[in-house]
Order: C-alpha cells, then structure tokens, then sequence
C-alpha cells in the first residue's frame, strides 16, 4: 500500500513539509487564489485542504463524481474547471463556480484534458486528441468553439499558460524524447526549452514570471507513470540550465496541474511512499 504525502516546498528555505499524510491516493494539489489552502482529487472526488487545519473537504460536483487529476480553480477564483467521464467515456471538461453550483459541459469534443487557465479567467487551456492526433486546445469560458494553439506529430499535453499571457508553455515528444515547449497564444514561434536527455512534463510557469517549475524523469521512461523516482525542477523563465529542487518518489499525481502559491514563493506537491505495517 502507498501513503500519499501532500507537501509544500519553500524555496527560500529550500525545504519541503508535509501538512497532510494520508493512505488514500491523493493527487494533483492546486493552489486556491486567495492562498488560504488547497484543491486536490482522490477516488474521482475533489476536495478542499485548508492550510490553517489541513484535511479532506469534500467539494460537491453534484453527479460528476469520476474525476481525474486535471483541475483548477480560475486566477479570479471564480471558477473550478475539472475533467470527469460520468457523462461520457472519455475525459470531458466541466466547469462550475467556486462557491458551488451545477457544473455545466465545456468541451463538446472528447477527450479533453483540462491544464490551465489563461491569466484574464477568460478561457482554459487543454491537451485533446483531435483526428487521431495531439494538440494543445483553448476554448471560452461562457463557452463557443475549440481553438487549436499547436498541433503535431508525438503526443502534446499539459498547457499552462506565463501570467501575463504571453506564452503557453506544454510538453512534447514531437523532437526526441518527451521535452518542454512554449509557443505563443496564436501558435506561432514554437520554442523547445529543455534539451536534455531526461523525460520532463508538466511544465508550471511561476506567478512572478521568473521560474518554470516541471516533473522530471529518468532517461527512457515511456508517459508519465506512478511510483517512480523523479525530480521536481525549476528552470528560468526564458531559458537556461535547470535545477533540481527535490528528489522524490513520485510521478503521476505529484504535480500535474498549476499549484504554485499566489506570492511565487511556495508550490504544492505530492509524494508517495510505502505505507508502514504494523508489526
């Protein structure tokens, strides 16, 4: 059995504590704008962490309750978009308002893989397979139709977007082994960031503008899987050597979705670790 552990990292004490320890499989942390705790998902189910008195808050997502690890609260806070398939069997995205209400449909095309929000909370960014191939997707909040930011061979995934707009970045295999990219909101000048030969997804731009934060594995592994050892990393924003902040056992659920703190100065993370027997 594996004890998840939802941590928050310091960079200026380049520390990381665990606020919340748990034997059910916790996953993906969002930071809520307004700073006061936490959006995570565990059994298709969301819940709220405050961070004054951390524990499972359930949210209610009224007959959604096939949630995965692809949600967000809106930068206003205004809004929770989060992808489900109790409707449909694949991952659509619904959103609903951060004080509770019936989430109503936003994608009509599946799948679709909700990452992040545009900074004006006017539009969402997601990965989709369109025509047997992967892109990266934006689409209105009041609704209306998909627009295709990039498209290509490989698979493309996890957008997020710099907070003055200015670039979406995502990660993709399309040159070599699975790498980080940013490209600009009309699709055009597509940059590859990382060159290395390490697997890295989930790239996660700072509130600040200065760092990117993202997931790294080992050379040769294949998508993003569980309960291995990986790397949380931190590159500058416009390019250039990264750092490795915190070794952990980890992978997918540890850092999937946007969870920085609103002040830049802390970022939420899971790590997994064998649960102790009793003897």
């Amino acid at each position: 059995m594996i004890r998840s552990e939802l941590a928050i990292l310091d960079l200026a004490a380049g520390q990381a504590e665990t606020i919340l320890s748990t034997d059910r499989l916790i996953e993906a942390p969002n930071w809520l704008p307004d700073g006061s705790g936490l959006l995570v998902n565990e059994g298709g189910r969301l819940f709220r962490v405050p961070l004054a008195d951390p524990m499972l808050q359930p949210v209610d997502t009224g007959l959604h309750r096939a949630l995965n690890n692809d949600h967000g609260p809106s930068p206003d806070g205004r809004w929770i978009a989060f992808c489900d398939k109790s409707e449909v069997p694949q991952s659509c995205i619904y959103l609903m308002p951060a004080s509770g209400g019936a989430p109503r449909r936003l994608t009509a095309k599946t799948p679709s893989w909700f990452h992040g929000w545009m900074p004006d909370s006017q539009s969402l960014l997601y990965a989709a397979v369109r025509d047997a191939q992967f892109g990266i997707y934006t689409i209105p909040t009041h609704g209306g139709a998909e627009r295709c930011i990039t498209i290509g061979k490989g698979h493309h995934d996890g957008p997020d977007a710099s907070p003055d707009g200015a670039w979406i970045w995502f990660n993709s295999d399309q040159d070599g082994p699975m790498a980080l990219w940013r490209v600009r909101p009309d699709g055009l000048d597509r940059q590859r960031m990382t060159n290395d030969a390490r697997v890295n997804w989930f790239a996660h731009p700072s509130p600040c503008g200065q760092y990117v934060l993202y997931l790294s594995y080992k050379n040769g592994t294949e998508g993003h899987p569980r309960n291995r050892d990986v790397e949380l990393r931190i590159m500058p924003a416009a390019g250039g050597a990264p750092q490795t902040l915190l070794a952990i056992h980890g992978g997918q659920g540890s850092l999937n979705v946007p969870c920085w703190a609103p002040d830049a100065r802390r970022f939420a993370f899971v790590r997994y670790r064998p649960a102790v027997k009793n003897p």
